[in-house]
Protein backbone atom coordinates (compact mmCIF):
# COMPACT_ATOMS: atom_id res chain seq x y z
CA UNK A 1 0.00 0.00 0.00
CA UNK A 2 1.51 3.29 -1.12
CA UNK A 3 1.36 6.34 0.92
CA UNK A 4 -2.11 8.16 0.69
CA UNK A 5 -0.84 11.52 -0.53
CA UNK A 6 0.92 10.07 -3.36
CA UNK A 7 -1.42 7.62 -4.34
CA UNK A 8 -4.32 10.40 -4.42
CA UNK A 9 -1.54 12.61 -6.32
CA UNK A 10 -1.43 9.54 -8.90
CA UNK A 11 -4.92 9.25 -8.48
CA UNK A 12 -5.93 13.16 -9.78
CA UNK A 13 -3.27 13.10 -12.42
CA UNK A 14 -4.47 9.78 -14.27
CA UNK A 15 -8.08 10.68 -14.16
CA UNK A 16 -6.88 14.59 -15.52
CA UNK A 17 -4.70 12.53 -18.07
CA UNK A 18 -7.70 10.33 -18.96
CA UNK A 19 -10.67 12.96 -19.25
CA UNK A 20 -8.17 15.30 -21.54
CA UNK A 21 -7.68 12.52 -24.26
CA UNK A 22 -4.01 12.28 -23.99
CA UNK A 23 -4.52 8.92 -23.62
CA UNK A 24 -6.44 5.76 -23.67
CA UNK A 25 -8.34 4.24 -21.20
CA UNK A 26 -5.18 1.23 -20.53
CA UNK A 27 -2.40 2.94 -22.48
CA UNK A 28 0.39 4.83 -20.80
CA UNK A 29 1.93 4.76 -17.20
CA UNK A 30 3.54 6.73 -14.90
CA UNK A 31 5.96 6.59 -11.72
CA UNK A 32 8.23 8.77 -9.16
CA UNK A 33 11.24 7.63 -7.49
CA UNK A 34 11.07 7.54 -3.90
CA UNK A 35 15.04 6.95 -2.44
CA UNK A 36 16.37 3.56 -4.55
CA UNK A 37 12.45 2.51 -4.80
CA UNK A 38 10.47 2.97 -8.12
CA UNK A 39 6.68 2.97 -7.68
CA UNK A 40 4.89 2.93 -10.90
CA UNK A 41 1.44 2.10 -12.12
CA UNK A 42 0.63 -1.67 -12.38
CA UNK A 43 -0.09 -3.52 -16.15
CA UNK A 44 -3.45 -3.25 -17.23
CA UNK A 45 -4.53 -0.41 -14.31
CA UNK A 46 -7.37 2.15 -15.98
CA UNK A 47 -5.61 5.51 -16.02
CA UNK A 48 -9.35 7.17 -15.05
CA UNK A 49 -9.68 4.52 -11.86
CA UNK A 50 -6.94 4.17 -10.84
CA UNK A 51 -7.27 2.35 -6.96
CA UNK A 52 -4.25 2.57 -4.29
CA UNK A 53 -4.08 -1.33 -5.63
CA UNK A 54 -2.75 -0.16 -8.88
CA UNK A 55 0.25 1.20 -7.84
CA UNK A 56 3.70 -1.55 -7.51
CA UNK A 57 6.36 -0.83 -5.22
CA UNK A 58 9.91 -1.63 -6.91
CA UNK A 59 13.48 -1.38 -6.89
CA UNK A 60 14.95 0.69 -8.76
CA UNK A 61 17.72 -1.73 -10.09
CA UNK A 62 17.72 -5.64 -10.09
CA UNK A 63 14.92 -7.64 -9.66
CA UNK A 64 12.04 -8.05 -7.27
CA UNK A 65 8.47 -9.95 -7.12
CA UNK A 66 6.98 -6.28 -7.78
CA UNK A 67 8.56 -6.35 -11.46
CA UNK A 68 5.47 -9.16 -12.30
CA UNK A 69 3.00 -6.59 -12.02
CA UNK A 70 4.82 -3.41 -12.76
CA UNK A 71 4.20 -1.93 -15.99
CA UNK A 72 6.11 -3.38 -19.25
CA UNK A 73 7.32 -0.71 -19.55
CA UNK A 74 9.49 -0.35 -16.12
CA UNK A 75 12.95 -0.91 -18.08
CA UNK A 76 12.11 2.79 -19.43
CA UNK A 77 11.29 4.29 -16.23
CA UNK A 78 14.49 2.58 -14.35
CA UNK A 79 17.01 3.58 -17.75
CA UNK A 80 14.99 7.58 -17.65
CA UNK A 81 16.06 7.71 -13.69
CA UNK A 82 19.33 6.50 -14.20
CA UNK A 83 20.13 8.87 -16.53
CA UNK A 84 18.25 11.87 -15.65
CA UNK A 85 17.98 13.92 -12.61
CA UNK A 86 13.96 12.97 -12.98
CA UNK A 87 12.01 12.24 -9.71
CA UNK A 88 8.36 11.38 -11.54
CA UNK A 89 8.00 10.18 -15.20
CA UNK A 90 4.70 10.08 -17.28
CA UNK A 91 3.84 8.26 -20.25
CA UNK A 92 1.14 8.98 -22.63
CA UNK A 93 -0.41 8.38 -25.96
CA UNK A 94 -1.76 12.21 -27.31
CA UNK A 95 -3.26 11.93 -30.11
CA UNK A 96 -2.20 14.84 -32.46
CA UNK A 97 1.26 14.53 -31.02
CA UNK A 98 1.40 10.84 -32.46
CA UNK A 99 0.26 11.97 -35.40
CA UNK A 100 2.69 14.92 -36.14
CA UNK A 101 5.16 12.42 -34.99
CA UNK A 102 4.64 9.86 -38.11
CA UNK A 103 5.53 12.94 -40.62
CA UNK A 104 8.49 14.62 -39.03
CA UNK A 105 12.07 14.50 -36.57
CA UNK A 106 10.82 16.91 -34.21
CA UNK A 107 8.19 19.07 -33.26
CA UNK A 108 8.44 22.80 -33.10
CA UNK A 109 5.56 24.92 -31.38
CA UNK A 110 4.73 27.66 -33.42
CA UNK A 111 2.62 29.50 -30.25
CA UNK A 112 4.26 31.76 -27.99
CA UNK A 113 3.16 29.13 -25.07
CA UNK A 114 4.19 26.50 -26.17
CA UNK A 115 7.98 27.97 -27.36
CA UNK A 116 8.19 29.25 -23.74
CA UNK A 117 7.49 26.03 -22.34
CA UNK A 118 8.97 23.34 -24.49
CA UNK A 119 10.90 25.17 -27.59
CA UNK A 120 11.78 22.19 -29.24
CA UNK A 121 10.05 18.44 -28.48
CA UNK A 122 12.34 15.72 -30.46
CA UNK A 123 11.08 12.42 -31.85
CA UNK A 124 13.40 9.32 -32.04
CA UNK A 125 12.29 6.02 -33.46
CA UNK A 126 12.86 2.41 -32.55
CA UNK A 127 12.25 -0.62 -33.86
CA UNK A 128 11.20 -2.73 -30.73
CA UNK A 129 9.37 -0.69 -28.64
CA UNK A 130 6.98 -1.82 -25.44
CA UNK A 131 9.64 -2.08 -22.81
CA UNK A 132 12.79 -3.08 -24.94
CA UNK A 133 16.21 -2.50 -24.40
CA UNK A 134 16.73 -0.60 -27.39
CA UNK A 135 13.20 1.47 -26.21
CA UNK A 136 15.00 2.24 -22.37
CA UNK A 137 18.44 3.27 -24.33
CA UNK A 138 16.89 5.79 -27.11
CA UNK A 139 14.31 7.06 -24.65
CA UNK A 140 16.41 7.97 -21.59
CA UNK A 141 19.00 9.05 -24.11
CA UNK A 142 17.04 11.66 -25.41
CA UNK A 143 16.06 12.67 -22.38
CA UNK A 144 18.83 13.59 -20.69
CA UNK A 145 18.52 17.24 -22.25
CA UNK A 146 14.73 17.73 -22.87
CA UNK A 147 11.86 17.32 -20.48
CA UNK A 148 9.65 15.86 -22.84
CA UNK A 149 10.25 13.42 -25.82
CA UNK A 150 8.26 11.62 -28.43
CA UNK A 151 8.84 8.05 -29.23
CA UNK A 152 7.41 8.19 -32.88
CA UNK A 153 4.05 6.46 -33.30
CA UNK A 154 3.67 5.47 -29.94
CA UNK A 155 3.65 8.25 -27.08
CA UNK A 156 5.62 10.69 -25.40
CA UNK A 157 7.79 10.34 -21.99
CA UNK A 158 7.72 13.45 -19.98
CA UNK A 159 9.33 13.94 -16.75
CA UNK A 160 9.99 16.36 -13.59
CA UNK A 161 10.43 16.53 -10.07
CA UNK A 162 6.85 15.82 -9.58
CA UNK A 163 4.21 13.95 -11.07
CA UNK A 164 2.47 17.21 -11.63
CA UNK A 165 5.11 18.89 -13.49
CA UNK A 166 5.35 15.74 -15.87
CA UNK A 167 1.96 15.73 -16.50
CA UNK A 168 2.05 19.72 -17.01
CA UNK A 169 4.64 18.83 -20.10
CA UNK A 170 2.51 16.47 -21.35
CA UNK A 171 -0.78 18.50 -21.33
CA UNK A 172 1.46 21.53 -23.25
CA UNK A 173 2.70 19.10 -26.25
CA UNK A 174 -0.87 18.28 -26.74
CA UNK A 175 -1.82 21.86 -26.78
CA UNK A 176 1.01 22.62 -29.21
CA UNK A 177 0.75 19.41 -31.33
CA UNK A 178 -3.23 20.19 -32.31
CA UNK A 179 -2.22 24.12 -32.95
CA UNK A 180 0.68 22.99 -35.27
CA UNK A 181 -2.04 20.53 -37.11
CA UNK A 182 -5.14 23.36 -37.21
CA UNK A 183 -3.24 25.78 -38.78
CA UNK A 184 -1.79 23.12 -41.22
CA UNK A 185 -5.69 22.82 -41.72
CA UNK A 186 -5.87 26.28 -42.08
CA UNK A 187 -3.71 26.30 -44.63
CA UNK A 188 -2.39 30.06 -44.24
CA UNK A 189 0.86 31.60 -44.43
CA UNK A 190 2.71 31.69 -40.63
CA UNK A 191 3.17 35.33 -39.57
CA UNK A 192 6.27 35.25 -38.00
CA UNK A 193 6.09 37.28 -34.19
CA UNK A 194 8.69 35.56 -32.52
CA UNK A 195 12.37 36.90 -32.26
CA UNK A 196 14.77 34.21 -33.77
CA UNK A 197 12.67 31.77 -34.74
CA UNK A 198 15.09 29.59 -36.16
CA UNK A 199 16.90 29.09 -32.96
CA UNK A 200 14.28 26.76 -32.50
CA UNK A 201 15.73 24.35 -34.57
CA UNK A 202 18.72 24.20 -33.08
CA UNK A 203 17.55 24.11 -29.36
Amino acid sequence: MIDQRLYEEFRDIGRDIFVTGLTSSHGGNMSVRVGDKIIIKRRGAQFGRLKDTDFVETRFRGKDSGIIRASTELIVHRAIYQKTSALAIVHAHPRTAITLSLSRDEIIPIDNEGSYLLRKIPVVSVEMASGSKEMAETVSEALRGYKIIMQRGHGCFSTGQTLEEAYAWVSALEEVSDIILEHELLGEKLIEYRKHSDSYKNW
